[in-house]
């Protein structure tokens, strides 16, 4: 049996919490002006934490090289108002990525860090909303090199539920 839920924990990524196929189209080369991608396929699984204030997502990617197993997990900060997102890459298991923040607004969730690609200093910007026609999350991640003037989307994910 679950943990019960605060009573006024935030309701912002209720929409994730489930079990979904997930549709992947990667850049094959980010920040340099790359214009192909490559699709493939995996299955998320969303789970709530923290009595409501955050959530943990499990992930099989089913990388045309193999899978990868890797998990976000989400903390809300009710002092703030804001969620920050941490990435766990299997292939990496001791190394936590820089966790992006922000927040939702009219439904859509914008969330950003300042990190490093390739040694060199980039902004890193995660968004999250719903499928306008279906009500199923999308997510992007997009680099900018510029300090946030121009930036260059390099991952999408659309979700599909499970059946139950």
């Amino acid at each position: 049996m679950p943990c019960p839920t605060a009573h006024h924990a935030p309701d912002d990524f209720d929409f994730i919490l489930g079990d979904w196929r997930v549709q992947h189209r990667r850049l094959n080369t980010r920040l340099a002006g790359c214009q192909d991608w490559t699709s493939f396929e995996g299955l998320s699984s969303t789970r709530q934490t923290l009595g409501g204030f955050g959530n943990v997502e499990d992930n099989l990617l089913h990388f045309p090289d193999g899978d990868v197993r890797a998990i976000a997990m989400r903390s809300y900060d009710p002092a703030t108002m804001t969620w920050a997102i941490w990435w766990l890459d299997g292939r990496h298991p001791h190394r936590l990525d820089v966790p992006v923040v922000g927040r939702f607004s009219e439904g859509t969730g914008v969330f950003y860090a300042d990190d490093s690609f390739e040694g060199r200093p980039i902004r890193v910007r995660f968004t999250w909303r719903r499928h306008a026609a279906t009500g199923h999350p999308m997510w992007e991640q997009a680099f900018s090199a510029d300090a946030g003037s121009s930036w260059e989307t390099n991952w999408t994910m659309a979700f599909t539920r499970l059946a139950r």
